[in-house]
């Protein structure tokens, strides 16, 4: 199973990396969006995915760390997705600026010659 879940994070980080290297600023926003969701994956596959296992302690019992969730990359998953989320919101306008001002999608800001 280890090796599906790096295979399946590979395969998004490097379709996100292969976009990003595109000359339309939608595709690098995608891209970004992408290499961002492969990170999110790492983090939370690193943190030991446990099943059946409550992340806080049970009230009236002693804590039994080997018994409890890590809620270390959970919570850092979670930052990441909101950090993630404020940043597209914020490449998406500064790309409908730069659309507006330019004319062209390109990441140059020219459209190739045909």
């Amino acid at each position: 199973m280890e090796i599906v879940l790096a295979l399946a994070i590979g395969i998004v980080f490097g379709s996100g990396i292969w976009l990003v290297l595109r000359p339309r600023s939608f595709q690098v926003l995608i891209g970004l969006m992408l290499m961002s969701y492969a990170v999110n994956l790492f983090i939370f596959a690193m943190g030991r995915l446990s099943v059946d296992r409550p992340p806080l302690t049970p009230a009236g019992t002693a804590p039994d760390p080997a018994a409890l969730a890590d809620p270390v990359p959970q919570a850092l998953v979670l930052t990441a997705i909101v950090i993630g989320f404020a940043t597209t919101a914020l490449y998406l306008v500064v790309m409908i600026g730069a659309r507006g001002l330019t004319g062209t999608d390109h990441v140059d800001g020219e459209e190739p010659e045909a």
